[in-house]
């Protein structure tokens, strides 16, 4: 190989990672720009980076891996209902047996909202092929009278009383019916809806699916567990 091969090879590969990188600008831009006109059309506020420290919030999902982050945030009040959405990202590292380093970076799209009542944690998720493993290892969720909801979901609560008070008949239809695509968390007054990450303009279905679960949400909760202290989406 001539002097000239290692140099030109070099120059390739800086300028493979500088249109990588130039790539990845303007996707970030993109959708930055998309949700700018989401935000104009839904009458919320936008903030490229998060000014609520989000992932502080007491949700199962923001305890997970490291280098949590949410951005693309927007917020305000959307059909009565104090709301956010924004992009949220965390990053788990792994170490094989040679010692070689590698991270898995997972992204989703949320939705918070507020419920008037205080409640305990609960978490609502499809049934995927682990968690029916565990089903029949003996490891079980929380287990309702429709035997169609128990194979489609799995619930988790720190007050099964509270599980069942949410999960009446109604909600149990629309999660079936429409509302499996997201994955829920309440605590709290605050409610969680997420599902992997989506494009900007479907982030308006997001918030429809968060306005239908709380729609469903039973009147009786409210009295079964007053809301006390404040808490903020």
């Amino acid at each position: 190989m001539s002097a000239a091969g290692p140099v030109l090879l070099i120059f390739l590969v800086i300028v493979v990672g500088l249109l990588f990188f130039y790539a990845q600008y303007a996707a970030q831009q993109k959708r930055r720009q998309a949700f700018m006109l989401l935000a104009t059309k839904l009458g919320l506020r936008y903030d490229i980076q998060d000014p609520f420290d989000t992932p502080n919030l007491p949700f199962d999902l923001f305890s997970r891996g490291d280098r949590r982050q949410a951005e693309n945030v927007l917020s305000g009040d959307a059909a009565g209902m104090r709301v956010r959405l924004f992009d949220y990202t965390y990053v788990i590292y792994s170490t094989d047996g040679q010692g070689h380093s590698t991270s898995s970076t997972y992204r989703f799209s949320c939705a918070t909202g507020e419920l008037d009542a205080d409640c305990p944690h609960l978490v609502i998720e499809r049934e995927g092929v682990m968690s029916s493993l565990a089903r029949h290892l003996g490891f079980h969720d929380i287990e309702f009278e429709s035997g169609e909801f128990n194979r489609a979901f799995k619930v988790h609560s720190d007050d099964k009383k509270f599980a069942y008070a949410l999960l009446d008949g109604q909600m149990m239809q629309w999660l079936l019916d429409e509302g499996g695509i997201c994955r829920y968390e309440v605590i709290g007054s605050l409610t969680l809806c997420y599902t992997d990450r989506v494009k900007p303009e479907e982030y308006g279905n997001l918030l429809e699916v968060l306005h239908r679960f709380h729609a469903h949400v039973p009147a009786v909760l409210s009295s079964l567990y007053p809301r006390g202290k404040e808490a903020r989406a």
